[in-house]
């Protein structure tokens, strides 16, 4: 026959919580000494200081019950305070009464527990409005971080497609046009007034397709949006930057659009001012990939003595800046140029 082993009655049951038992205790105790209070005749009610030491004492394991496990903030010190007040005046106001409520001695030991309890307050809640303050503007500033992101990066991909719309529709209109006006041109090769004339409109918007596909590379250029950031750098080379030399440190992944049109541009217009002041000046494109944000270096050995309070660099800056970016700029007179922005990317 198998034995199984009861729990005692002086033993919490499996599943009762350690503050239930002690209640349970304390009530079964006031009871018994209750029961034992009348059968002995009665007369003073004794058994109240029994009632006032069970209740002095599971009031504190009350409070832990209560308060455990909150951080260590003012709140809390506070509330431990004030569990501890309340008691330590309850017992006196008990002890007070069951004394035959004489004088006001306890009055006054309340009393200053009150205001030990209000000067703890004052200090402790008033040396964390700081934190608080400070908390609550670095979660501002996040937000308005974030919100602005939202919008800068909304902004890059509407303007990408608004260069996708122009080089799809009206440019791609033109073109059309440019060949049906050669072919019309053709035609009236014996009617010369009238060729000059088609001639003329077909140079026109030859013209026109020429500034809608510079208005549409001012606004995101194709291979950009195509073949990504260094790819586009690459192409520089191309429109004239022919010593022009690329390193990157990328693991070839897309970065966010605003953050290559904010570098794509930025080395551009570098390249650009670099080229206008000092012709066949050989120049540098570094791009580095870090976890959280893309390194840009553009260096070119041209004579220097940039103005870096001037409206292009300034114009440069502020888009860096959009992005909770960072630009420098080193230009001795001399050389070399060198330009240094750093663009988050999470």
């Amino acid at each position: 026959m198998s034995m199984r082993a009861e729990p005692s009655a002086a033993e919490p049951a499996a599943g009762t919580s350690p503050l239930a038992f002690t209640i349970a205790l304390g009530a079964f105790i006031v009871l018994a000494t209750t029961v034992v209070w009348a059968a002995v005749g009665g007369g003073y009610f004794w058994p109240c200081w029994v009632i006032l030491g069970c209740g002095a004492a599971l009031a504190p394991l009350i409070w832990w019950n209560h308060l455990h496990g909150r951080p260590n903030t003012a709140h809390t010190r506070v509330w431990w305070h004030l569990d501890v007040s309340a008691t330590a005046a309850a017992v006196l106001m008990l002890v007070w009464l069951f004394t035959g409520a004489h004088g006001l001695w306890a009055f006054w030991s309340i009393l200053g527990l009150a205001l030990a309890l209000g000067l703890h307050a004052l200090i402790d809640l008033r040396a964390e409005v700081p934190q608080l303050q400070t908390r609550a503007l670095q979660e501002r500033v996040d937000t308005l971080s974030r919100t602005r992101r939202q919008a800068v990066d909304a902004q890059a991909a509407e303007l990408r497609r608004i260069e996708r719309d122009l080089h799809d529709g009206a440019q791609a209109r033109l073109v059309a046009l440019t060949m049906q006006l050669g072919r019309a041109e053709a035609e009236l090769a014996h009617e010369p007034a009238a060729a000059a004339l088609v001639r003329a409109a077909r140079e026109e918007a030859t013209v026109a397709i020429q500034e809608l596909r510079d208005l549409a590379r001012g606004i995101a250029p194709p291979v950009l949006a195509d073949r990504g950031l260094v790819a586009a750098v690459q192409s520089l080379a191309d429109r004239g930057h022919a010593a022009l030399t690329v390193t990157t440190a990328n693991d070839g992944r897309r970065l966010p659009p605003a953050v290559e049109n904010a570098a794509y541009f930025l080395i551009a217009e570098a390249l650009t001012n670099a080229a206008k002041h000092a012709p066949g000046v050989t120049a540098r494109v570094d791009l580095a990939l870090r976890p959280k944000q893309l390194v840009v270096d553009v260096t070119d050995d041209g004579p220097g003595g940039a103005d870096v309070t001037g409206n292009g660099l300034q114009g440069l800056r502020a888009r860096v800046e959009a992005l909770d970016g960072t630009l420098a700029v080193t230009s001795p007179e001399g050389g070399p140029t060198h330009l240094h922005a750093e663009l988050p990317c999470e």
